[in-house]
């Protein structure tokens, strides 16, 4: 009987919130080969391709997107039979969520930081959207989290920036609704995104809805929408800001933790996300 190991299925969620292979190795501490061939495992378990090329970008197959949502399950209930069963007070694994808006970003710091302060320790990641992260931490099923909130920082807090972004040829319509790439709910961006809208006046239409950062870029590169993400200084392949739409409000990293995790290793992962975005 065929079988779909866990190891695979973290590379390939990865693959979709960083939105490619090389960014994916680069959170992972892996090499792109490595990765590549964590996907062509899980190609020969299911028999069909899961990615496909259309010039230099990646999309997911109908069976790769099907693969992405079951793939959150499996390792949801992977981690939290784990912890059920691990002996309490023993911590030799650290399930760490987090957003994926910046994750190509941040994970490298994260991994290279834990590696210093808790190098005996297995670091398992999750990324998705905010809402879920925080309410994976809220029911115990992770340690760390690294989620997005939009409002005005601390001065200790480190501030990013929101902006617009589309297509290379897409342009701000001046007299109609402003056509928009949205993530479903629950999502912290989508409330952030209708009252900035309703704030300035400003008439749009939802023409997408997405469940994930990888569906939501690659539905404003094809030229459907705009969509409102954070600023990264990698920049976002295949996008550029446009002009013309409402300023939007400032945004933070914010790393939270359940009960018990040691500090050295919360400031450690606060220090790395820091860096990331200094």
């Amino acid at each position: 009987m065929s079988t779909l190991d866990v190891v695979p299925l973290r590379s390939f969620l990865m693959i979709a919130s960083c939105g490619g292979f090389h960014r994916a190795a680069a959170a992972l501490h892996l090499s792109q080969s490595a990765v590549s061939q964590h996907v062509r495992r899980l190609e020969q378990v299911v028999g069909a391709p899961l990615v496909e090329r259309r010039g230099r970008q990646m999309t997911f197959t109908p069976r790769g997107e099907l693969l992405l949502a079951e793939a959150r399950r499996i390792l949801d209930l992977h981690d939290e039979v784990l912890r059920a069963v691990s002996v309490p007070g023993h911590v030799d694994t650290l399930v760490l969520g987090s957003t994926e808006h910046g994750a190509e970003q941040m994970l490298p710091e994260i991994v290279a930081a834990l590696g210093e302060v808790a190098p005996d320790t297995e670091l398992r990641l999750r990324l998705d959207r905010t809402a879920r992260v925080a309410e994976a931490l809220d029911a115990g099923r992770l340690d760390l989290a690294v989620v997005l909130e939009i409002g005005a920082a601390s001065p200790a807090q480190k501030r990013l920036r929101l902006d617009w972004f589309a297509a290379p040829d897409w342009t701000t319509p001046e007299h109609e609704a402003v056509p928009l790439v949205q993530f479903d709910p629950p999502c912290v961006m989508r409330p952030a995104v209708l009252e900035l809208m309703a704030v300035h006046e400003r008439p749009f239409r939802t023409v997408v809805e997405v469940g994930d950062l990888a569906g939501g870029q690659s539905a404003a590169r094809s030229g459907l929408g705009a969509i409102l993400l954070p600023v990264v200084d990698r920049g976002l392949e295949g996008l550029r800001p446009v002009a013309g739409l409402p300023e939007p409000p400032p945004v933070r990293m914010v790393v939270r933790a359940r009960d018990g995790v040691p500090s050295r290793i919360v400031g450690a992962v606060q220090k790395a996300v820091d860096a990331a975005f200094a």
